[in-house]
């Protein structure tokens, strides 16, 4: 179970709304594993929202077979979208996703072992037919951590076509999206939980194909900071640069999943967080952020509540 409260009051704002999302989750599924390797899942994921009329807003079937056999894991099929999701920064995922689209349906290949993560996924979002356009989505994710230090990637593509016989022909959209950045972990070195710190460059590259635009590139810094004590915690984050999602006017949140407030080109969120239950089944986090950006600042708050009686060693 997931339940969430998040308030955004961006008043004024061009690049992002305000807006009070809010509701519960709730995913049961049953698993069949055999040969201590394979297993397959069959399940659903409902969602209700507070205030709602509806008993259900929505439901999305959970089935996919898994295999994990160290170093490497595999999926096929409907799984959570946690699975890849987790490790993405809001550039490329806004936290709404989360809420309104839990499961990814497709693939995902990861390889992990002591130093090294990397992982390639599909995510088809929509199948072409008279109302829905084609949109799928694959991408490459990986980090490399020796020691205290790390380099890390974040990538993905995401093609984005029309209707099936449209009566009106628009171009054919493709929205790629990178960031390479090294950081420093010092999560257990001194008094502090965790301590870590990275940055990177960030490119942005969007295409309309019909238009004949060739690929318009934004590039930028991000760089993200994690501090935490106890259950007490600070993660922040600085964007500088070019204006990304070059056509949110026409498309919106329909060709970019990432959060729109990355159309200021800069922009610094202060997350302050406390963990009032953490263990290996629940987790229960009060978040107050700052926005900075269009030179004012802006104030989210947010509780959410996660609820797993999965072994604490899988996501699943």
């Amino acid at each position: 179970m997931f339940s969430f409260f998040d308030n955004t009051e961006f008043g004024h704002s061009s690049v992002q709304i305000p807006q009070t999302m809010s509701g519960v989750r709730f995913a049961p599924d049953i698993g069949l594993r055999w040969d201590s390797v394979h297993s397959i899942f069959v399940g659903g994921n409902l969602l209700h929202e507070f205030g709602s009329n509806k008993s259900i807003g929505d439901f999305y079937p959970t089935a996919f077979y898994k295999y994990k056999k160290k170093p490497f894991l595999f999926l096929m099929g409907a799984f959570p979208r946690s699975y890849v999701l987790d490790r993405y920064p809001r550039l490329f995922f806004q936290d709404s996703l989360n809420y309104y689209r839990p499961n990814i349906n497709g693939i995902l290949w990861e390889y992990s072992d002591r130093n090294l993560l990397l992982s390639l996924w599909l995510d088809w979002t929509s199948r072409q037919s008279i109302d829905t356009r084609e949109a799928f989505f694959w991408g490459v994710n990986g980090k490399y951590k020796p020691g205290i230090f790390y380099i890390r990637l974040f990538s993905y593509m995401f093609h984005f076509s029309n209707t099936m016989d449209p009566v009106v022909q628009e171009a054919l959209h493709d929205y790629g999206l990178a960031l390479t950045s090294i950081g420093i972990d010092l999560s257990g070195k001194t008094f502090l939980d965790k301590l870590e710190i990275n940055g990177g460059w960030a490119i942005g590259m969007d295409r309309a194909r019909a238009d004949g635009t060739g690929w318009i590139i934004h590039n930028g810094f991000l760089s993200e900071a994690t501090i935490e004590y106890k259950r007490v915690g600070l993660f922040n984050t600085l964007y500088l640069g070019d204006n990304q999602m070059y056509y949110y006017k026409d498309h919106q949140n329909e060709l970019y999943w990432g959060d729109p407030i990355y159309r200021a080109n800069a922009y610094n969120r202060s997350d302050f967080y406390i963990d009032f239950i953490r263990n290996k089944s629940v987790s229960t986090r009060l978040i107050y952020s700052l926005h900075f950006a269009e030179n004012r600042m802006y104030h989210e708050q947010a509780l959410k509540v996660s609820i797993n009686l999965n072994n604490p060693g899988h996501k699943h």
